[in-house]
C-alpha cells in the first residue's frame, strides 16, 4: 500500500523551483490526478514522478495569474515574507497573515 504524506500544506506560499512563479496552495492530491494528456506534454527529461503528492495553486508570474498543477518536488516554500496577488484568493482564504493564508471554512 502507497502511503504519501503532503510535505506542504493549505494557504502556504510556495515557488516553483525551475519557472519564475509562485502561488498558494488550495487542493493537493497524494499522487498525480491529472489526464495522461498533461502529463505527457511535459518534456519526459523533466517529467515528475507520478506518486508523491501534486499541489493545485493558485499561481502568479510578472505577467498574468492562472492556476498551477505542480509536484513536490518542483516546490519550495516561498521566503519573500509576500502576499500572493491571485484574483481568486478571496474566494477561499482569509486576509493575509504571518506569511499564509486562513482557510475561510473547514474542509472535508
Amino acid at each position: 500500500m502507497l502511503k504519501t504524506t503532503a510535505k506542504y500544506h493549505l494557504g502556504q506560499i510556495l515557488r516553483h523551483r525551475k519557472h519564475p512563479f509562485r502561488g498558494v496552495v488550495f487542493d493537493v492530491d497524494a499522487t498525480f490526478s491529472n489526464t495522461e494528456e498533461w502529463y505527457a506534454s511535459i518534456p519526459e527529461d523533466s517529467r515528475p514522478a507520478k506518486n508523491q503528492p501534486f499541489y493545485h495553486l493558485l499561481a502568479e508570474n510578472d505577467h498574468s495569474y492562472y492556476v498551477a498543477y505542480v509536484s513536490e518536488q518542483n516546490l519550495v516554500p516561498d521566503e519573500t515574507g509576500e502576499p500572493v496577488e491571485h484574483p481568486d484568493l478571496h474566494d477561499l482564504f482569509g486576509d493575509f497573515e504571518d506569511g499564509r493564508y486562513p482557510l475561510h471554512f473547514n474542509l472535508n
